[in-house]
């Protein structure tokens, strides 16, 4: 039986647009998995010091793979996509910096599952925090509970105090992404 998986995806750097189309199409190609759907793309300020506008957006996503290995590959997407982690890194807010990225592809929620391991941490954290995280969720799952915080992803959105502008983008970013964009980047 399929794992229920919903991915976050990030992008400031570069041509954003296309950056968040490719990330959607290499998920796509991941073995033993298929995207069910995705939310609206929406432009979010930037947490934290850092300059651009972000695009954000969830993912969902049915798979084969267990959380670690879905996660291994979503790593390697990012890689693939030109993501240079620091060696060492813990959390970023851990240490009050952001950073820009060319693509961020964060696996929030696995299944009803808390997984707590030092590569993978799911539910992600801080997605209760996070308006940018929140509105493309609460459009695809409004009323999927949290398993740490038995709330739903609606009542998180409406109690966040977040001030951050979250808006929905032109709904012409998501047009399909040509194989020669794919290749060349």
């Amino acid at each position: 039986m399929p794992h229920r998986a919903f991915i976050g995806l990030g992008t400031n750097l570069g041509d954003r647009a296309a950056n968040y189309r490719q990330a959607i199409q290499r998920i796509a190609q991941l073995p033993e998995s298929r995207i069910v759907r995705h939310s609206s793309i929406y432009e979010t300020e930037p947490v934290g010091d850092i300059e651009g506008v972000f695009l954000n957006g969830v993912v969902e996503l049915e798979t084969e793979m267990p959380a670690e290995t879905l996660m291994r590959r979503l790593l390697a997407i990012e890689r693939a996509m030109g993501r240079k982690r620091r060696a060492g890194r813990k959390r970023p807010a851990a240490r009050g910096k952001y950073r820009p990225r060319v693509i961020d592809l964060d696996l929030l929620f696995f299944d009803k599952e808390i997984i707590r391991t030092r590569p993978l941490t799911v539910p992600h954290p801080r997605l209760h925090e996070r308006r940018f995280v929140l509105a493309p969720m609460a459009e695809l799952a409004p009323a999927l509970i949290h398993p740490e915080l038995n709330v739903t992803i609606s009542e998180l959105s409406a109690a966040l105090k977040s001030t951050q502008r979250v808006t929905l983008a032109r709904a012409d970013l998501l047009r399909p992404v040509s194989k020669r964009e794919v290749l060349t980047r």
